[in-house]
């Protein structure tokens, strides 16, 4: 008995139906067809054949680990993606160094002409000094009783009057002015996402909460390489499915309205190849798992 008819017997078994398996796998029907009838051709890659054989196994009660064991002829191998794989860390790891280097050789140079514009500031400044015409002339006190001058020694004068004013004045002028920037600040706070409950096993379900997303917030997601893509289904709010089907740089990018979803399911079955973000902040992933489930839970308050 081959891979597929060992899963559809106990699926059988237990009297569950494809769309049953469908709702707990979250992996198409015509790909759970396609594994019991042993069409792997039609699944996305040979990652993915592996990938779906072992979820459907776990939904029906089969170990995942020992089908595989049983029916390693049968199944694809994924050496040739792996060294793809490590050949595109690589690239992306060298790519990196060489932007550091050339941000680090820029640094000296600026500095140098900001120390150069230093330099002709201060000489400007001394220049202008030494060629002031008021050199040596004498300096009248406008404050002498000649002239019928009257001084008020008790400084209550208008002047004095004047100046309390445009103090009091300025302190408001201040107070509205941080209560203004206080209140901006509030209405542009940024995103900030916290990993509730992190997953575990081959294929983890973590659950992220949301918080400062305003009502126009979109979800964002990206191919991270060209040369690679991934399995992706998203779900919105009432098990509406918002996107389904792989993902490539061509798909790329998927974008989601948050402004009537309290709540974001996604399945990503290459995780490396997929980055998420909401309005410019990037989500991190929970665990370094290659496939994952990711609940986002919008919290709006």
């Amino acid at each position: 008995m081959d891979v597929g008819e060992k899963l559809k017997e106990a699926r059988l078994a237990k009297d569950i139906s494809l769309d049953s398996l469908q709702e707990k796998t979250k992996i198409q029907k015509r790909y759970l067809v396609a594994i019991e009838e042993g069409n792997f051709d039609i699944l996305p890659g040979k990652f993915y054949t592996r990938a779906f054989i072992k979820e459907y196994a776990t939904a029906v009660g089969i170990n995942p680990d020992e089908i595989m064991t049983d029916h390693k002829e049968e199944l694809p191998a994924t050496e040739e993606e792996n060294v793809q794989y490590s050949r595109i860390q690589r690239t992306r790891k060298e790519s990196r160094s060489d932007k550091e280097s050339r941000s680090s050789s820029i640094i000296p140079t600026v500095t140098v002409v900001l120390l150069i514009i230093a330099i002709i500031a201060v000489a400007i400044f001394f220049i202008s000094q030494s060629s002031s015409p008021n050199d040596g002339e004498p300096v009248e006190e406008e404050n002498s009783n000649d002239g019928g001058m009257i001084i008020d020694d008790s400084g209550e004068g208008d002047g004095n009057g004047a100046a309390d004013d445009n103090a009091e004045d300025s302190e408001e002028g201040t107070g509205d002015g941080a209560a203004e920037e206080d209140e901006e600040t509030e209405e542009n706070g940024e995103v900030s996402v916290e990993v509730v409950e992190e997953g575990t096993g081959n294929s983890p379900t973590s659950e992220l909460e949301v918080t400062g997303a305003d009502e126009e917030a979109t979800l964002i997601l990206e191919s991270a390489d060209d040369e690679q893509n991934s399995w992706l289904e998203i779900t919105g709010t009432d098990d509406e499915s918002l996107f389904s089907g792989n993902f490539d740089a061509e798909a790329s990018p998927v974008e989601i309205d948050l402004a009537d979803e309290e709540s974001i399911s996604l399945n990503i079955g290459n995780s490396s190849a997929v980055t998420i973000s909401i309005d410019g902040t990037d989500i991190e992933y929970p665990t370094s798992a290659i496939h994952q489930r990711i609940n986002l839970q919008m919290n709006n308050e």
